[in-house]
């Protein structure tokens, strides 16, 4: 769970970003603040992973408080809300995390929150059935990112010598079990470059990366075969393996448990590669976050039918984090809320969806949509009376 203080001077701001970041499920609003001064004074004794802070403040502007908390707490990620793009240069010489433009959407403000998981110290650790070996720390991580944990200290990652060595690595590790062809290579990672001088990146990158494997005793072994080159591992630990392993092989009914759940969701830290820039990964992307939805679906109908309603809401609001302009899925989940007598739940939902299609799509909601919303409001109104 990431914990975050809000620092913004509207009341309203404050609102809907902490129902925003509500609906992504592994984030904590742990404070709220429309005073920066009284801000920085709570982080002396409340601890955070993360700030989130609106620029014109009167008293003190977001950028003059960013770097008071960068004083403080150097290492501290820190997320910058605000309407104006002129203080981005600004942000970036505070080493701020992102820059979010109002108003901005809920994937924009989803990738911010992968970039603060990135930046956290972070573990994943696969809980053993009973009879199954120990605990196996994942090594590589490929959802919400690219990264490699470091053996005996997985707070830490891999620090890599150029932006190249390390999507040479991914790209390995996207084929893994695979030898790729110089070619290929040459053609995901380096597309338009002269050939010889390609080939000197290529062959550069590889001794960095074998170096950099070697030197903190990662267990990846980079190949040479048949005129190309691959990466050796143990799948398991791999998180996209483990996380196509569950994708692809769904349970059967007594199979599914919480545990389960709960297993599936705690690998899913992001999209495939997510703020990565590879262009060669945006195929399986894709599929990954299709494969992804369907299970959730398939979990909502479960829970459903196990009169788990809580757990059913979570995996229906899970597909409309990833895909907020759903319709289908959002009158399914505003109708399972106001079943279960959840009347706040299902009007934020409704002012979810109406700014993902009206205001991202440009387009407008479907008749039986509409409907559905406006019987929401008709019942939060009636309730507030």
């Amino acid at each position: 769970m990431i914990r975050v203080m809000l620092i913004d001077d509207e009341e309203d701001a404050l609102d809907l970003l902490e129902i925003l970041l509500g609906k992504m499920g592994n984030v904590q609003v742990v404070g709220r603040y429309m005073n920066p001064v009284q801000a920085i004074e709570a982080l002396n004794h409340s601890p955070v992973d993360a700030v989130f802070l609106d620029n014109q403040m009167p008293g003190m502007k977001g950028t003059e408080a960013a770097r008071k908390i960068r004083n403080m707490l150097p290492q501290l990620p820190i997320v910058f809300t605000t309407a104006y793009a002129e203080y981005a240069v600004e942000a970036f010489e505070i080493q701020s995390t992102d820059y979010l433009l109002k108003p901005f959407t809920i994937d924009r403000l989803h990738s911010a929150v992968t970039r603060i998981q990135q930046s956290l110290p972070a573990q994943s650790v696969i809980q053993p059935q009973a009879g199954q070996r120990t605990t196996i720390a994942l090594t590589v991580q490929c959802m919400g990112g690219f990264l490699l944990a470091l053996p005996g200290d997985t707070s830490r990652g891999l620090a890599w010598k150029t932006k190249k060595e390390k999507e040479l690595c991914a790209f390995l590790i996207h084929h893994a079990g695979k030898t790729v062809s110089t070619a290929a290579i040459l053609e995901a990672i380096w597309p338009g470059y002269d050939l010889n001088k390609a080939k000197t990146y290529l062959y550069t990158c590889l001794s960095y990366l074998r170096k950099s494997l070697a030197e903190h005793h990662i267990p990846i072994r980079i190949t040479k075969a048949d005129q190309g080159f691959g990466a050796e591992l143990d799948g398991d630990i791999v998180d996209i393996i483990q996380f196509e392993r569950l994708l692809n092989e769904p349970g059967s009914e007594e199979e599914m448990n919480e545990g389960s759940y709960n297993k599936m969701n705690r690998l899913y830290k992001g999209e495939y590669m997510e703020a990565c820039d590879f262009g060669w990964a945006i195929a399986k992307q894709l599929e990954i976050k299709a494969l992804y939805m369907r299970l959730l679906r398939n979990w909502y109908a479960f829970f459903q039918s196990q009169g788990k309603l809580t757990l059913a809401a979570d995996s229906l609001q899970k597909v409309l984090l990833l895909s907020p302009d759903s319709e289908n899925d959002g009158r399914e989940l505003i109708k399972l809320h106001l079943n279960a007598g959840n009347r706040k739940e299902a009007y934020d939902v409704c002012l979810q969806l109406e700014q993902a299609v009206r205001m991202q799509l440009g387009t407008e909601l479907e008749e039986e949509t509409l409907r559905l919303i406006q019987h929401t409001k008709n019942k939060s109104e009636r309730q507030t009376q």
